[in-house]
């Protein structure tokens, strides 16, 4: 319809009077709203586009910059989370490590302690041997004086007079602990 009304009015008719902007039936309507037009896109540009262009330019920035962000943080959370994987296998290794060393401290003081052991259950065994010879030597010490006593007496028996002067004692303790018998 706007086509048909620019069209077919006066403007581009060949007669009467020429064109006049106010008369709305000539076409003038036609130039009012390209004159509006024209006035208000500069206005309209400004006040209206370049606002929301630079809302829209800066929702596209925030956009823009919560990827980035994202992207950081992920990165950033890979990387926490290879650090602390190497960190826990640094961690099993070194556990591991512990417990071995533990392992061979053990096996070590259990040979110490085997060792200790025998040593003083050889001490004591020595010891023992010791104090059984200790004990064997008073035994027979003590059983010698007996048989000398008992010699000394069956020597009086049968000689008839009494044989306990010193020197018959050392005599008789010679011969019965096997010495040689030196007669003075």
């Amino acid at each position: 319809m706007l086509f048909s009304l620019v069209f077919s009015g006066p403007l581009f008719s060949e007669g009467e009077g020429g064109f006049n902007p106010i008369d709305l039936a000539t076409g003038g309507n036609f130039f009012w709203t390209l004159l509006i037009f024209a006035v208000s896109v500069p206005l309209i540009w400004k006040l209206v586009m370049g606002p929301v262009t630079r809302a829209l330019e800066e929702r596209d920035a925030k956009g823009a910059e919560a990827i980035a962000a994202a992207e950081k943080a992920s990165a950033d959370a890979q990387r926490m989370r290879a650090d602390l994987e190497r960190a826990l296998s640094e961690a099993q290794v070194s556990a591991a490590k512990l417990l071995a060393e533990a392992r061979e401290r053990a096996e070590v003081r259990g040979r110490e302690i085997v060792v200790t052991s025998k040593s003083e259950a050889a001490q004591l065994l020595e010891n023992a041997r010791k104090t059984i010879r200790a004990e064997q030597d008073k035994a027979i010490a003590a059983i010698r004086g007996e048989v000398v006593e008992l010699s000394l007496r069956a020597a009086s028996k049968v000689l008839d007079r009494n044989v306990n002067s010193e020197d018959d004692r050392r005599f008789v303790t010679q011969v019965v602990s096997g010495e040689k018998a030196v007669r003075r």
